[in-house]
């Protein structure tokens, strides 16, 4: 019987010694491989925390202790200590175990976690409301190195200075960044300062001095003061002290014992504690040792052809060919961006500003106000992050900035957190943003060569994951939508890659005798009105098809214009309602909301003049 077969909870974990805690790492090392490779996910990074993660649910009692993963995409071992090993078959499927912590999945996890660098702030608001309840119990966040990029990361330490509730913070480096010169005395200081002897030593060293007449006191403050110096001349951790946390480590984050240690001590502290752990992405498994960004986020399946980012990729490097005032900027996705080929042609002219979404949106701002034309490469859903950002320095001050949003629409399988379904809402009511959406990898091209070179002022050109089939269109033209189909009894109006499920439920339609007419309308902002009235006017009926939520999307803009111009035809809008897609298949999300050519098709016929 393998020892992972005997984890239920992480009870069992507590009572195993230490080489069955070993053999158990690679038990779930082994686990991991097996079948994250088959449902696809995080592989490197899980790879990564498996020693950690045995520590912490040996040391810390869950889920009375609150254990708040950042991210999230490293919490595979988490839920298979904690009575979940059963759900892996259908791991980021729909209906299945979720690829982060969900709080409605178990009461072992403390927080919905999805993007980064959240986890020191909900932590502490754990710790302070432990506090005022007068409770006893521990708040620990587990926290990427990548993840301390992210503003928000920063200013939960500031505040962790200032208000001192006890918090464990798990630094996980995994990019081993401290250097030589350094590490030998840091290290050897630390072992010294982890061992429970070192600050019981203190203590009783500061009470004795401090106890002899005239001097004491003076001797404990000299002291105190000589170690304040060898720590700024020597410890990584200065400056997590300066904020407040006492800083342990750095640890060996492979190493079972060491990290029990070390974990045992940061619980007899009463202040905040930053635990600094190395790991290695993808450990134990040689091919995300060797390349972990290639196994950071896995298919079970590959996918084939070119992909919108990869077109991406390709145009924008052909563009900075010509145009020496173009600068890419990326927070801390450019290789999934499509942009390998740039960053190597123009290193220059290329800034990675880390997980810090609304750092890069005013990055660019200035680069814009010293004459550069930036290309802001970004998620959907990371995007939201740099809102204010938008606002207040983009799109008040009027900065021609170009956004390459990925990802929108649908992602599937990573669920609520990940979906691209706000992006068109929290865009268009910005005054003066513009929105390009291209149905096919041949229309991005044009579209971004316009947005560069062409326009003035803030634009985004949204576009989804993966690929879609090309079409033939007219060529494009700034503010104009195009008709692809011609026809009587309905207009559907499409954005991006729903074209092509408006052309898919156009040929369903024809079969039942209703002739649709198809428009791709390509600029969202400023909406043709002109070409999509004429439309509905001659049809009688509209339906507006958008992978976005109903509020604040296209549909509401046509909605709101028909109203205006006193239109009397029917109109229906097809979107994503007002809610948070979970995971699951792009293509059975579509059919759960009514969006697949089928769905289409039956609401056109409800509507449709015939």
């Amino acid at each position: 019987m393998m020892l992972l077969d005997s984890v239920s909870s992480p009870k069992d974990v507590k009572t195993m010694d230490m080489p069955s805690l070993d053999n158990l790492c690679a038990e779930i090392r082994a686990f991991l491989v097996e079948n994250v490779t088959k449902t696809g996910g995080h592989l490197s990074s899980n790879l990564g925390v498996v020693e950690l993660t045995v520590a912490l649910h040996r040391v810390f009692d869950c889920p009375k202790d609150k254990l708040i993963w950042d991210v999230g995409h490293q919490s595979y071992v988490h839920k298979l200590l904690t009575g979940r090993r059963d759900g892996f078959a259908s791991l980021r499927q729909f209906g299945g175990l979720s690829g982060f912590p969900k709080t409605a999945e178990s009461q072992y996890d403390a927080a919905d976690t999805g993007h980064s660098s959240t986890a020191i702030s909900a932590a502490l608001g754990y710790a302070a409301a432990r506090d005022l309840k007068g409770e006893s119990w521990e708040s620990i966040a587990v926290v990427g190195d990548a993840a301390f990029s992210g503003g928000l990361s920063m200013e939960a330490l500031n505040h962790i200075a200032h208000c001192h509730s006890k918090v464990i913070i798990v630094l996980n480096d995994n990019q081993m960044s401290i250097g030589e010169a350094v590490g030998g005395l840091a290290q050897y200081l630390n072992r010294i300062r982890t061992r429970a002897s070192y600050y019981t030593l203190k203590r009783d060293t500061s009470e004795m001095l401090s106890k002899i007449p005239l001097i004491g006191r003076p001797s404990v403050s000299a002291i105190k003061r000589l170690k304040r110096l060898i720590r700024l001349a020597a410890l990584p951790g200065v400056v997590f002290e300066r904020l407040g946390c006492k800083y342990l480590g750095p640890v060996d984050g492979h190493n079972v014992r060491q990290l029990c240690d070390v974990f045992e001590e940061a619980k007899r502290l009463s202040e905040p504690v930053l635990v600094h752990v190395f790991t290695k992405k993808g450990k134990g498994y040689a091919p995300a040792e060797a390349d972990p960004s290639a196994y950071h986020a896995i298919s079970p399946a590959s996918s084939s052809g070119e992909s919108f980012s990869m077109r991406f990729g390709s145009a924008v490097t052909r563009l900075a060919e010509k145009n020496p005032s173009l600068v890419v900027i990326s927070p801390s996705t450019p290789v999934s961006c499509g942009l390998r080929t740039y960053m190597q042609k123009f290193p220059a002219r290329f800034f990675d500003t880390g997980i810090a979404e609304a750092h890069a949106v005013t990055f660019a701002a200035g680069l814009s106000l010293s004459g550069f034309v930036p290309i802001v490469s970004v998620y959907s859903s990371f995007l939201q992050r740099g809102y204010d950002s938008l606002v207040h320095d983009i799109a008040l001050t009027k900065r021609h900035v170009v956004f390459a949003i990925d990802r929108a629409g649908l992602v599937g399988e990573d669920g609520e957190t990940h979906q691209g379904i706000l992006d068109l809402s929290y865009l268009s009511h910005l005054p003066g943003m513009a929105i390009l959406a291209p149905a096919t990898l041949d229309a991005l091209d044009p579209m971004l060569s316009y947005a560069v070179e062409e326009h003035d002022g803030p634009i985004a050109i949204r576009y989804p994951r993966g690929t879609v089939p090309a079409l033939n269109a007219p060529p494009f033209t700034f503010g104009q939508a195009s008709v692809l189909r011609v026809g009587n009894h309905i207009t559907l109006a499409a954005v991006g890659r729903m074209v092509h499920t408006a052309l898919s439920a156009a040929a369903l339609l024809e079969k039942r005798g209703i002739l649709a007419e198809v428009l791709d309308l390509r600029t969202i902002k400023p909406l043709d009105m002109t070409t999509i009235f004429a439309s509905c006017e001659k049809t009688g009926a509209i339906l507006t098809i958008e992978d976005n939520t109903l509020p604040g999307g296209v549909g509401m803009a046509i909605s709101a214009e028909a109203t205006r111009r006193g239109y009397k035809g029917v109109l229906s809008i097809a979107a994503f309602p007002d809610v948070f897609v979970q995971q699951g298949t792009v293509e059975q999300l579509m059919q759960l909301y009514g969006l697949d050519a089928s769905g289409i098709a039956a609401e056109a016929e409800r509507i449709a003049k015939i």
